[in-house]
């Protein structure tokens, strides 16, 4: 056993170790050479760690790996290797960057900490304070390939096929596959990059070398119409253009659709924002007398985003001085297509739950919060896009004015975005549904889930949601009873 010792302690201290890395971004190697390191004793100025295409000296020494039987301690005599765990959270980071001397400059941390656990405490410290810097570098560059990579479709022999080009700044296209799994799960589609490319065919992740930016496509026909989407949404009353290019800067707007835009819609930001401030005005406004006249200004109005997105405005249906009235989110596709309010599926679901509870919708005005259709093109379809709080705020003026036409004894608000249309701020469902919230007028507010949250859920929860929303309508249904009494 001396001798063993004895013997690691002559190669550590008359050796320089060389680690040739498999690949710039592999961490879980660098972790398992590093440890071998330690427990051999070798200090910092005596290892090289080189990356793939690197460069080393002639005379070093592979470093010491116990999986290749290098590390010349058994394992049960070996020290253990302390890290801590913001250590570890930071290394795993910062070992992605591209700065050549990043593996050198965890190892020293890493060496350090075994004298001094509490080593990366010091705020103030060199080596602590750079291992920050690259791990912030490195998760800032994830954002922006979350938030800019751009799709777009080819043509393929298995069908639809979509691909992208992005230029990271560092090691992370590997490191961020799983997040465009996740979130492109049922696409076939592929992402590009000067440093390796990954591809996706709904089942297998795969990688390949590096791209280079004429191998990815120019441009499909969807761009047009996200162009137009983008140009709609696009807010001129908090344009800050210093920010905005902070967030996101002009090295990732040639991949992008929507930034030819952006000079144009910067130039006409102060028209646009006259133009809502002088919207913002309608309060001032008389309320239409009537339903009819409500369903032609809604068919006018422009004041929020989402009425630029080319959709119709969907009016709510019922009889003037139906005892309830019923308000859900916003018209969803086939709401839009028909021109009237829950007609789809969650329509129909609704229509099913309300003929159990015993309340008949033709005596019960049907109306949503907001007035059209927002979504986000998928390939063929169009999916449904929660309207933001200041949508749901803006359409809220056209809502009360339903309410003093309708005068409701009983509102029935479905999901939490008809809630805060009807009283301005956003509650829990959990916390609200089974009991009345007064309302100016006297009217009183019900809250419950909308009813397509049930048709995304099964098994149990489906059973356990289904059952509370049978038990919202069938208390609102006796509290019509003892209002009408």
């Amino acid at each position: 056993m001396a001798a063993q010792r004895a013997n690691m302690q002559n190669v550590s201290l008359g050796a320089h170790y060389v680690v040739h890395l498999p690949a710039p971004d592999d961490f879980a190697f660098w972790r398992e050479r590093a440890r071998g390191l330690i427990q051999c004793d070798v200090p910092p100025d005596r290892v090289s760690w080189v990356e793939p295409g690197g460069t080393s000296d002639l005379f070093a020494v592979e470093g010491p790996s116990r999986g290749e039987k290098r590390l010349p301690v058994p394992e049960k005599d070996a020290r253990p290797v302390r890290a801590s765990k913001r250590f570890m959270k930071l290394a795993r980071n910062a070992a992605l960057h591209s700065d050549p001397e990043r593996f050198g400059l965890l190892y020293r941390m890493l060496w350090r900490l075994q004298s001094n656990h509490r080593a990366m405490e010091d705020k103030a410290d060199t080596d602590v304070r750079r291992i920050e810097e690259l791990d912030k570098s490195v998760r800032r560059d994830s954002h922006k390939m979350h938030a800019f990579v751009r799709f777009r479709e080819i043509e393929s022999e298995d069908g639809e096929h979509y691909v992208a080009w992005f230029e990271p700044d560092h090691h992370i296209v590997r490191a961020n596959a799983s997040f465009f799994m996740r979130r492109f799960a049922n696409m076939n589609w592929s992402i590009l990059t000067p440093r390796g490319c990954i591809h996706w065919d709904g089942e297998t992740m795969r990688e390949s070398g590096p791209a280079q930016r004429s191998d990815a496509p120019e441009g499909d026909p969807v761009e047009d119409l996200w162009k137009s989407y983008y140009a709609s949404i696009f807010n001129p009353a908090r344009l800050k253009v210093g920010a905005m290019l902070a967030e996101m800067p002009k090295k990732y707007w040639k991949n992008m659709p929507e930034a030819e835009l952006i000079p144009g819609l910067i130039a006409g930001a102060q028209a646009r924002e006259a133009g809502m401030v002088a919207a913002g005005m309608r309060e001032e406004r008389q309320r239409p007398a009537s339903l009819a006249d409500i369903g032609k200004a809604i068919a006018d109005c422009g004041d929020c985003p989402i009425a630029e997105c080319g959709t119709r405005a969907v009016m709510g249906e019922g009889p003037v001085g139906a005892p309830l009235m019923i308000v859900g989110e916003q018209p969803g596709d086939q709401e839009d297509v028909v021109g009237r309010a829950f007609v789809g599926p969650a329509g129909q679901l609704l229509d099913k739950y309300l003929e159990r509870a015993g309340i008949d919708r033709s005596s019960a005005y049907v109306t949503n919060a907001v007035k059209h259709f927002k979504y986000v093109q998928r390939g063929k379809r169009r999916v449904h896009q929660t309207p933001q709080a200041k949508e749901i705020d803006t359409c809220r003026w056209w809502l009360e004015a339903e309410r003093e036409i309708i005068k409701p004894r009983v509102i029935l608000a479905l999901g939490a975005s008809a809630a805060r249309g009807l009283i301005g701020k956003t509650v829990s469902i959990s916390k609200a549904r089974g009991t009345p919230i007064p309302l100016e007028g006297g009217a009183e507010l019900w809250v419950t889930s909308h009813p397509s949250y049930l048709l995304r859920l099964d098994g149990e929860a489906q059973e356990k949601q289904a059952a509370l929303f049978a038990a919202d309508l069938f208390a609102v249904r006796e509290r019509l009873a003892q209002q009408m009494a």
